[in-house]
């Protein structure tokens, strides 16, 4: 696999993406305030955008005005999804034929969302670094960012910075 791979994301500060319900409003209400903590420039970076299914459905739930996603490619990593629900995405079904059409499109940078599929990406080797915007507030409950591992993956810090209030933390991945 030629690519790599950055997790850009916010967490509450006990590390939850999205409350039980899947509720982000604590998130968004107050990235409103903040601005866009850097996510324009970061997606500039990127040649490839690949999600999975709850945070598809997340991204169309918030209008046509808000694909923010341009010509590059999308993917949308689903068993249920119909292959041809959207014309700007390719559906996959499975991590392998996924990752292999990648490679395949010459992909050179990756930005995985959602978390179900940053722990599969995480689980497979293929996630290089963290952009990780912590947000002022304890949420107690919901989805965790970070699954079960099965081994340790080892960091480095590169840097933190205030940003709007969240508390943005830059690691790569230790080799």
């Amino acid at each position: 696999m030629t690519f790599s791979a950055t997790v850009f994301i916010g967490t509450s500060l006990d590390g939850y993406i999205a409350r039980p319900d899947d509720d982000i409003e604590w998130l968004t209400s107050r990235g409103e305030k903040a601005g866009d903590l850097g996510f324009f420039e970061f997606l500039d970076s990127v040649d490839a955008v690949i999600m999975g299914r709850n945070t598809y459905d997340k991204v169309i739930g918030f209008g046509k005005e808000n694909w923010h996603y341009g010509d590059r490619h999308v993917g949308v990593l689903s068993t249920t999804l119909p292959e041809d629900a959207d014309p700007r995405i390719t559906v996959y079904r499975d991590m392998d034929s996924l990752l292999a059409d990648l490679d395949r499109r010459g992909i050179k940078h990756v930005y995985p969302d959602g978390g179900r599929l940053i722990q599969s990406f995480i689980r497979a080797g293929r996630v290089d670094a963290f952009i990780i915007s912590v947000a002022p507030v304890l949420i107690g409950a919901g989805h965790r960012l970070f699954g079960e591992l099965t081994k340790d993956v080892p960091l480095r810090l590169d840097s933190t910075a205030d940003v709007g209030g969240f508390a943005q933390l830059r690691y790569t991945l230790e080799k």
